[in-house]
C-alpha cells in the first residue's frame, strides 16, 4: 500500500502541491497534509484512491528491489 513517502515522492515527479494532489484526488487538502507528515494513516480506500490518481497520471510504484516511484508517462499528466 502506498506510504507518506511514496505520496510525497510521487507528488514531486509530477509538480504537484499538495492542493493540486488534493484536488486530483477529489480529498481534502488535510487528509493529505496529515498524511504527509505522517500524523495519520487513511482509510485503505483513501490509499487507494491516491494511489490510482498517480497512476493515472504516469507514477507506477515500485516494489521489486526496493521500494519507490518513477514517472513512466510524462504526458499522462497533461490535460
Amino acid at each position: 500500500m502506498i506510504r507518506s513517502e511514496h505520496c510525497r515522492a510521487a507528488r514531486a515527479l509530477l509538480g504537484w502541491t499538495q492542493q493540486e494532489l488534493a484536488d486530483q484526488a477529489d480529498l481534502g487538502l488535510i487528509t493529505v497534509r496529515n498524511f504527509e507528515a505522517g500524523k495519520t494513516t487513511p482509510h485503505k480506500g483513501t490509499l487507494r484512491l491516491l494511489r490510482e490518481t498517480f497512476e493515472r497520471h504516469g507514477i507506477t510504484f515500485i516494489t521489486e528491489g526496493g521500494v519507490g516511484v518513477m514517472l513512466t508517462d510524462t504526458h499522462a499528466s497533461q490535460p
